[in-house]
């Protein structure tokens, strides 16, 4: 009589005929879909399997890469959300400074209502300028975008070969 554990079988009688050993476990490759062992495979069999087997690897990579792709622009985008929003409510404060700075030099300076917010706009419009003129001198002195380490190279490769061409 057993405790309900298996291990525990009763054990046979003299006239019971021995087990029959168990069949052998599936090949690790055949996973119950009927495919062979490869051992059993002929060449062509296995070039099928190995380009087959390949082609799901790649596309299973292309999957993956798109779900990254996916889940970085998802990422970007709600940063781009966020700055816009942060801007959006940066400008509002600017203005309401830009409003409190040309009040309170009407009230310090000038008794006049319009004379501050005059004398704040050509502030502003002076620190524009500015900005302007630096931007100006920067795309002046900046030169187009050219890969010019990797022409050298080039150049420097192209030199190589004409001068062994030229010894031999």
């Amino acid at each position: 009589m057993t405790d309900g554990d298996p291990s525990q079988t009763p054990s046979p009688g003299p006239s019971a005929e021995p087990a029959p050993p168990p069949p052998p476990p599936p090949p690790a490759d055949a996973a119950g879909n009927g495919a062979k062992a490869p051992e059993e495979m002929s060449v062509g069999e296995l070039v099928f399997e190995v380009s087959d087997r390949a082609s799901v690897l790649i596309r299973e990579e292309i999957e993956l890469a798109k779900t990254e792709v996916t889940e970085k622009f998802n990422r970007l985008l709600q940063g781009s959300v966020a700055g816009l929003v942060a801007g959006v409510f940066a400008l509002f404060a600017l203005f309401l400074i830009m409003l409190g700075i040309a009040w309170l030099l009407n009230d310090l300076v000038f008794n006049n209502l319009w004379t501050g917010f005059f004398v704040e706009a050509v502030l502003f419009l002076l620190i524009g300028a500015a900005a302007g003129w630096f931007a100006y001198r920067s795309f002046q002195r900046a030169s187009p975008p050219t890969p010019d380490m990797a022409i050298e190279q080039a150049k420097e490769i192209k030199a190589a070969f004409a001068d062994g061409e030229d010894g031999s």
